[in-house]
């Protein structure tokens, strides 16, 4: 099983919109990144977002070019200052691969939990629209791998590499 971690895409200031949905950047750079990522064959079974406008976009656009769709659902644990240790609980009553999509610290905190069991250890540096993939490692977490918007950019063509 993995857990995909990803932060959600640049968005616009709260000054400019409220919401804060994704800026051009942003939407451009994401969409990039589920292309690029659909070209491994990633499969994930459903992806959770937090309730923020940027992560539920962000997710929804992974969702529209992994096969087959995942099914995209709001989770309330996902906030920039949720507690990890609820999140873990969601994690843990998973037998599928998901992805998680959400904002900082609260992925930084979770990803340090998984894997060194102390959420204030970073371990993890997470960028707009990067994923940090990790596996299921006995009954605990390790770093697969990681990938993030400026790398992809620098491969070229979606799929032009492989996991």
């Amino acid at each position: 099983m993995e857990v995909y971690l990803v932060q959600h895409g640049e968005s616009k200031p709260e000054s400019e919109d409220s919401q804060r949905p994704l800026n051009d950047k942003g939407r451009a750079e994401v969409e990039y990144m589920a292309l690029h990522i659909a070209g491994f064959g990633l499969q994930v079974a459903r992806i959770f977002h937090s309730s923020r406008l940027r992560a539920k976009q962000t997710a929804e656009l992974f969702a529209q070019h992994l096969v087959p769709a995942p099914t995209v659902l709001e989770q309330k644990v996902l906030g920039p200052s949720d507690d990890p240790y609820q999140t873990k609980r969601l994690i843990q009553e998973e037998v599928k691969s998901l992805m998680l999509v959400g904002h900082l610290p609260h992925l930084s905190s979770l990803a340090s939990l998984l894997i060194l069991g102390d959420p204030e250890k970073e371990v993890v540096r997470f960028t707009m629209g990067g994923i940090v993939c990790l596996g299921k490692s006995g009954d605990g977490w390790l770093v697969d791998w990681s990938i993030i918007p400026k790398i992809v950019r620098q491969i070229g063509k979606p799929g032009n590499c492989s996991v």
